[in-house]
């Protein structure tokens, strides 16, 4: 088999180019796929068949690493496309992908239907007979090719890593975070952690994370975005970021009783952070580049540091 071991990365289009990828594992003429991005990735999906001379009836698997839209969004449109394919999913996510309402009004009451629609595009069921609940270590059989599934909360908590035995690489969706090419230097790939809403569990995803490197495997699939080797480096900069994250989440709760003063703060406060080590890293661009390329990211870790916080003052009280 040729040294990528049969993996295609496939551009979802979602947001700009090189921003979110799913993935087509390949072995002898069987595919499965990992994440899907929206509904408006499923050509693009199709296509990635196409150029691996595979056609729809070829694939037996849809893996989601959870269910969040920009990974799960397409699933019931695509899963149509696929006469023989099943759906894969933590047993906590299985209900949304049969009936996604919770999911689209969840969602919805955030960014507003029409936005939802123009983003995500409209979420299909999936029968039931065709969802199949992985818990942890949950083993898919592609063609005699072991994909195991591990559970790995901290960003959701129906989150499942894909780990490939025959290339000894994980597809890891958010939880070993987010590394875009433009922050790419002479000193590697750059990377900052994922706290978006609603589930961030700093606890967690430190555990998920060295549950990942503990493998050893040679790389890391991201969908944001594609491979990354140097693991031990990577994982000792989201260790670190994590926790300084959760300081300043910490720093603003106690500074600042009003939820919109917190939020600033927050935003301002991982701003300089994410810019501070991106510089060190070696990156050349400007304080507006960065808010341009993670701007986004930036307000949802905000987003999500202010519910665990709200969550963390339910439990005390």
């Amino acid at each position: 088999m040729a040294m990528n071991h049969g993996i295609h990365t496939i551009d979802t289009g979602f947001v700009r180019p090189h921003f979110d990828a799913a993935y087509l594992v390949v072995e002898n003429g069987r595919g499965a796929f990992i994440d899907c991005g929206t509904h408006y990735a499923v050509p693009r999906m199709l296509e990635a068949l196409g150029n691996a001379e595979l056609s729809p009836a070829d694939v037996d698997w849809l893996i989601l690493t959870h269910v969040h839209l920009d990974h799960a969004g397409g699933a019931g449109e695509l899963i149509a496309q696929l006469p023989n394919a099943k759906l894969v999913v933590h047993p906590r996510g299985a209900r949304h992908m049969i009936d996604p309402n919770q999911l689209w009004a969840g969602a919805s009451a955030v960014y507003g239907e029409s936005v939802m629609e123009e983003t995500y595009g409209r979420l299909r069921p999936i029968r039931a007979e065709r969802v199949v609940e992985a818990p942890d270590g949950h083993v898919v059989d592609l063609a005699g090719r072991l994909l195991r599934c591990l559970e790995t909360p901290g960003h959701a908590r129906h989150h499942l890593t894909v780990y490939d035995e025959r290339a000894n690489v994980c597809f890891t969706g958010d939880v070993f975070g987010l590394s875009y090419r433009e922050f790419d230097t002479a000193n590697g790939p750059f990377i900052l952690p994922t706290t978006s809403p609603v589930q961030f569990d700093p606890q967690a995803l430190h555990a998920s994370i060295d549950r990942l490197v503990a493998l050893k495997p040679a790389a890391m699939y991201l969908t944001h975005y594609n491979r990354v080797e140097d693991i031990e480096r990577l994982s000792h900069d989201l260790h670190a970021q994590i926790d300084a994250m959760v300081a300043i989440a910490e720093t603003a709760q106690h500074d600042h009783a009003d939820r919109a003063q917190r939020h600033a703060v927050m935003k301002e406060e991982l701003t300089g952070l994410y810019g501070a080590r991106a510089w060190a890293h070696g990156w050349e661009g400007s304080r507006d580049d960065l808010l341009e390329l993670i701007g986004m990211d930036i307000e949802l870790n905000a987003q999500g540091l202010g519910v665990w916080l709200d969550n963390m003052q339910k439990r005390a009280s």
